[in-house]
């Protein structure tokens, strides 16, 4: 786990780093300004087109004396945000795992030092944030394990004091960096742990974890207790699948009543081959993401742990596995819903939304006033925004800008995608009450509009993270595989809704 600290004055003699980071824009690489003694070797770096402080640019420079290194991260010639110091930070960390160091001291720059109140405090949970994501690492299942354990420790080095006040704005603001950075590591692990290593079972238990940690009360409904109840969707999808479904809740109370209640419903589907529809071969592997928004979820509450903000969250997470059998649902089959909605079933790979369903209706037994869903639902979000910003849908156009303006401060991309009735008229039935499939046409609307009906009316916002979750290569803040991405957003908008936002 990556530690992070501040100091106003000099590191103690037993504080020990591998690098100096120092945070240059391009006029001061120009003049090899803010660099101390290297200031000539900065100038010429930048005169030979090696470093020209750009933003996100990073240089490792060898020195001699107390740090065998110097990594010099460009800033740009703009002013500091909160997007570019967590980009920024992210890059650093990626450059201090190429060197293999494990400490590092980091200079901050002076503008940071004289912004106030809010401003800072955002600025000081980005960088924190940034380092954290930019440090993480797959986990390697090879016989010969790697030496390097990582990035261990930064320490954040101010030149100038702080007032009592400020010192507890710090401490506030790295706290909150480090649960959204951890929170979403935590969900990037869980997504990239391979199908045969995370079975609904596996992520039970890994969702057991998070609650035992931090006391939270947690359930979990077996095979049988699912169709017992009624849950007619999540039994359906599971049935082929000889590692049985699991419905996962965990309630995280931070007032003195339960009421108010953000339901959060993930994606569990551990593993996706389309069922009987089946998928094509290639890129089938990759099917160990389709359980990213259930991950999301468990990191957020995992971060509300640390957090512990005045407001009540549940999280519920049905999961499955998708797979081709004797067992396996069909095209053709009429299955009924906890809801009591039958869904004429014309796409067994449309498997989603149909558990999704059930656990949108559980939610509301638990309380649940409002709703926001997380689902790697479909390709056809692909075709519209491709791997670059989630599309979401609502009934509740205020509901959805709150929740798009903490997107953009957490730095994660959203767009709305239409809801027009003609797509709700798409999913009519000639023998059910819904089909779960609209066609080929306008399938991203439809498929969350499906999930939509099970919100009864309920503020609800649907995310579709299928072009987002898992990513073909490095890209910003996020490595190549699991993102975690829709962690930090839901964090962002929990928080302004408790007024806790250092």
């Amino acid at each position: 786990m990556l530690n992070i600290e501040w100091s106003s004055g000099k590191p103690s003699a037993s504080w020990k780093g591998d690098a100096l980071v120092f945070i240059l824009s391009e006029t001061q690489v120009k003049s090899g300004g803010g660099a101390a003694e290297w200031e000539d070797r900065v100038a010429a770096l930048g005169t030979a087109g090696f470093f020209s402080g750009r933003h996100a640019e990073t240089y490792v420079l060898p020195l001699e004396g107390p740090y065998p290194a110097a990594i010099l991260a460009g800033r740009g010639d703009g002013a500091l945000t909160t997007e570019g110091l967590r980009e920024l930070a992210a890059q650093t960390a990626r450059a201090a795992l190429r060197i293999k160091a494990r400490r590092l001291v980091l200079l901050l720059p002076e503008e940071l030092r004289t912004m106030f109140g809010e401003a800072q405090g955002n600025a000081v949970s980005a960088l924190t944030e940034g380092l954290l994501l930019g440090a993480y690492r797959r986990r390697r299942y090879k016989q010969e394990q790697l030496e390097y354990a990582g990035l261990e420790a930064v320490l954040f080095k101010l030149e100038q004091p702080v007032e009592a006040t400020e010192a507890g704005r710090w401490d506030r603001s790295i706290l909150k960096g480090m649960a959204f950075g951890e929170a979403t590591n935590l969900a990037r692990d869980l997504i990239n742990t391979p199908g045969n290593l995370m079975t609904p079972s596996d992520l039970a238990v890994a969702a057991i974890e998070v609650a035992e940690r931090h006391g939270f009360p947690a359930e979990v409904l077996d095979e049988r207790e699912i169709e017992q109840r009624g849950m007619g969707g999540l039994t359906a999808v599971g049935k082929g699948s000889a590692n049985p479904s699991r419905m996962i809740v965990i309630r995280y109370q931070g007032t003195e009543q339960w009421d108010n209640v953000t339901g959060l419903v993930g994606k569990g589907i551990t593993f996706d081959t389309g069922g009987i529809s089946l998928k094509r071969a290639a890129g089938m592997e990759n099917m160990i993401s389709d359980m990213s928004g259930a991950a999301a979820v468990l990191g957020v509450m995992e971060a509300l742990g640390r957090l512990r903000p005045q407001l009540n969250v549940l999280m519920v997470i049905p999961s499955a596995e998708n797979m081709p059998s004797a067992n396996a649902f069909k095209p053709g089959d009429v299955i009924t819903s906890l809801s009591g909605r039958t869904i004429e079933v014309l796409n067994t790979d449309a498997e989603g939304r149909i558990v999704m369903g059930d656990a949108l209706t559980y939610a509301r037994h638990w309380g649940a006033e409002r709703l926001i869903d997380v689902a790697t639902l479909t390709g056809a979000v692909l075709s519209v925004l491709g791997d670059t910003a989630t599309g979401a849908l609502t009934n509740d156009e205020a509901f959805l800008q709150q929740f798009l303006e903490a997107s953009r401060r957490a730095g994660e991309k959203i767009w709305p995608l239409p809801s027009y009735p003609e797509f709700r008229d798409a999913l009519k039935s000639e023998v059910a009450d819904i089909r779960n499939s609209g066609g080929r046409y306008g399938g991203a609307t439809t498929a969350g509009l499906f999930i939509g009906e099970f919100a009864e009316g309920l503020p609800w916002i649907h995310l579709d993270i299928a072009g987002t979750a898992y990513l073909g290569k490095e890209q910003s803040v996020n490595p190549k595989g699991a993102s975690g991405v829709m962690v930090r957003t839901l964090l962002e908008w929990l928080l302004s809704q408790s007024g806790h936002q250092e």
